[in-house]
């Protein structure tokens, strides 16, 4: 793993750790148990720069590489599943499009406060109706003069019960099919815009998820991203940088698995030994670093293939398909090592669980993603 790591990049690993174990750490079972967001960890979290991991200087960002940038959602993640998905989020699908396909008035606009932490963004495209099949957006954003009228019910919004900047797929040529989605940049406090109960998540509960509803909206065509139905465009180049994300927010949680186990495995005797002595136990702690170990491998070359300006579509793919599925196997097996304990809130392993169970299905599932790399590899 270190061949894919300069001295920059562990620094910022072990400036990075320091701050978890110190700010985060500490609350991550009660903000889990409360469902509540962390805002004066998230301030702090702000002032060092992780909420514009690679936005430019110009722009307040740290502009760090991709290789920074997963090292700093994994060990955010490590410490708490739902402040690192809050964190890959934000700057993977709001934060990485604007600086895409942002004109410059939007870029001095919207990406500083974004970077400093002062706002928070979201990615709105699932529906009740629309998801792996993002083809079947029903929200519209019709023209009207200088502004687009803006309908629109999304669900299952992460980071959106905070969220201030939300890119919203709509469409904005109800007849031309994929090609007449756009990306429509909605702000909170705009007429119409409105957020609806948190859900109330089986992991990840840290993270103030919740439907988006735009009501007759009216907003400026200014606000729109790129052209006109480059909407699904905008969506697949995100996802692509959003998938190596959660494949780190992956790893940090499994990461936290196996370090918790192999604690427990050296405390807990049974039969007169702890139980780390046991073959069985051994066997699976030695699959779960294995499989761990794969699993960041993965991650690194996706983004060192991004930061070569490499095509990374499909390692991106590929380290989120297998980090999520390692993440899940790894705190399955995490639990079972605590036994009855492993059930327990009192232990942090199901929450572990709870968390890596979500990292199969968003950012696309793992079904899909078996689609897109089978279509690479067959060249399809």
């Amino acid at each position: 793993m270190n061949t894919f790591l300069t001295d920059k990049n562990r620094a910022v690993r072990r400036a990075v750790r320091a701050f978890c174990e110190r700010e985060i750490a500490p609350v991550a079972r009660q903000i889990d148990q409360e469902a509540s967001f962390p805002w004066e960890v998230a301030d702090k979290m702000g002032r060092l720069g992780y909420f514009g991991i690679q936005a430019p200087k110009a722009l307040d960002g740290a502009e760090l590489d991709t290789v920074s940038y997963v090292l700093i959602i994994e060990e955010i993640s490590r410490a708490s599943g739902g402040l690192g998905l809050c964190v890959t989020v934000h700057n993977s699908v709001a934060v990485a499009p604007l600086l895409a396909f942002g004109t410059e008035a939007q870029k001095q606009r919207w990406i500083p406060p974004l970077a400093r932490g002062e706002k928070i963004g979201a990615f709105c495209l699932t529906e009740p109706n629309a998801g792996s099949d993002a083809s079947g957006i029903e929200a519209t954003a019709l023209k009207d003069g200088d502004h687009y009228c803006v309908n629109a019910g999304k669900v299952l919004v992460t980071n959106g019960g905070i969220a201030d900047l939300c890119l919203i797929f709509a469409r904005t040529d109800p007849k031309a099919g994929r090609r007449g989605i756009s990306v429509i940049v909605a702000e909170r406090g705009t007429p119409g815009f409105s957020v609806g109960d948190l859900e109330d998540l089986c992991g990840m509960r840290a993270n103030p998820v919740s439907s988006i509803r735009l009501t007759d909206c009216r907003i400026p065509v200014e606000n729109r991203l790129g052209r006109e139905g480059m909407g699904l465009a905008i969506g697949l180049a995100a996802l692509d940088t959003g998938r190596i994300g959660i494949a780190a927010q992956a790893v940090g949680i499994a990461q936290a698995a196996l370090e918790e186990s192999v604690r427990y495995a050296k405390a807990r005797r049974q039969f007169g030994v702890p139980i780390a002595r046991h073959q069985s136990i051994q066997q699976m702690i030695a699959d779960m670093a294995t499989d761990l170990d794969a699993a960041r491998l993965m991650v690194l070359r996706a983004a060192v293939r991004r930061d070569r300006g490499e095509p990374f579509s499909q390692a991106s793919a590929m380290a989120k398909l297998h980090a999520s599925e390692a993440a899940m196997r790894i705190t399955d097996q995490a639990v079972q090592i605590h036994g009855g304990y492993g059930y327990s809130k009192a232990y942090p392993v199901e929450r572990y669980w709870r968390d890596a169970r979500v990292t199969r299905i968003y950012e696309g599932t793992s079904e899909i993603h078996r689609m897109v790399i089978a279509r690479g590899v067959l060249g399809d």
